[in-house]
């Protein structure tokens, strides 16, 4: 053991009283089901992460599934991993920026000729940046138009079609136990955004029988927050539940979220936070340097 990993375990052990551990979660993943028989949905985002999760359950609950990314490689690259990992052939995927409204159309069309009729959007994609203390304005325009304005476009364009052709579809909205910070990053603002934006979608579409809510993750074991993709410790002190969300929690609700058993629950968001954001910020430093 190195000398960084001995003082980490010392500063952990003058802080808490408690030597530092690591930490491991035995979650429970809901086998393979028919929630989402029939249904087709659309994830944005589901290359890696939350929504390749969202994805890889959804598949296993009997849904087809198209995933988007910016990058044709990683796109191609996860729905091989996906066909794989749960021995379906469901899967598709089509390269798209978020950030490029005027493209939402004509992918729309092309998602709908690959797959047919989409009953189920995931807007999942999303970035981090923009913190006041050193964001240009192109960060801060940059994590908006993912996180918020293309979900905005995209729902409305979705919204749209599911009325249209009398779908009684699903909208399920990626939200953040961010959404409930102090804001003081482009990032927080796009959730506290989509926090607002999943009710006003909620209240609109509900007469046309669209159901419409949120899922809000707190810190998650992903490559966006652990970049060295380490997975099998997932502490994180300063959390009241004392470690990461994993992303198959995540995926486990979500399945529950857009399938018929939640036809009631409508304009909500479920935190899975571990508390973080509802019950306390003390995972976050809030400084002005």
């Amino acid at each position: 053991m190195n000398l960084r990993k001995y003082l980490k375990r010392g500063l952990q052990y003058v802080r808490y009283g408690i030597p530092e551990k690591p930490v491991y979660a035995q979650i429970s993943t809901l086998a393979p089901n028919e929630l989402l028989k029939e249904r087709t949905a659309l994830i944005t985002g589901g290359t890696s992460g939350i929504g390749y999760d969202i994805s890889k359950a959804f598949l296993l609950a009997g849904a087809k599934v198209i995933i988007t990314g910016r990058n044709k490689e990683k796109v191609d690259k996860a729905c091989n991993s996906l066909s794989q990992e749960t021995g379906l052939n469901t899967i598709s995927g089509i390269q798209m920026d978020i950030t490029d409204v005027p493209s939402f159309q004509p992918k729309l069309e092309s998602i709908i000729k690959l797959a047919g009729p989409i009953d189920i959007l995931v807007n999942n994609a999303g970035i981090l940046g923009g913190n006041i203390n050193n964001s240009t304005e192109v960060e801060f325009d940059k994590v908006i138009q993912t996180n918020l304005k293309g979900v905005f476009f995209l729902s409305q364009l979705v919204g749209r079609y599911f009325k249209r052709n009398n779908i009684h579809g699903n909208i399920l909205n990626v939200a953040s136990s961010s959404s409930l910070r102090p804001a003081t990053s482009a990032y927080t603002i796009s959730k506290w955004g989509i926090r607002g934006l999943t009710l006003g979608l909620a209240r609109i579409l509900a007469p046309y029988d669209i159901v419409v809510n949120g899922i809000a993750p707190g810190p998650t074991a992903t490559p966006m927050l652990m970049r060295n993709g380490v997975r099998d410790d997932i502490a994180l002190r300063k959390s009241l539940a004392g470690r990461y969300a994993t992303p198959e929690e995540i995926a486990n609700m979500s399945v529950v979220l857009v399938s018929n058993m939640s036809r009631m629950v409508i304009g909500d968001i479920v935190y899975m936070t571990g508390g973080a954001g509802l019950l306390t910020n003390d995972d976050i430093n809030y400084n002005f340097d």
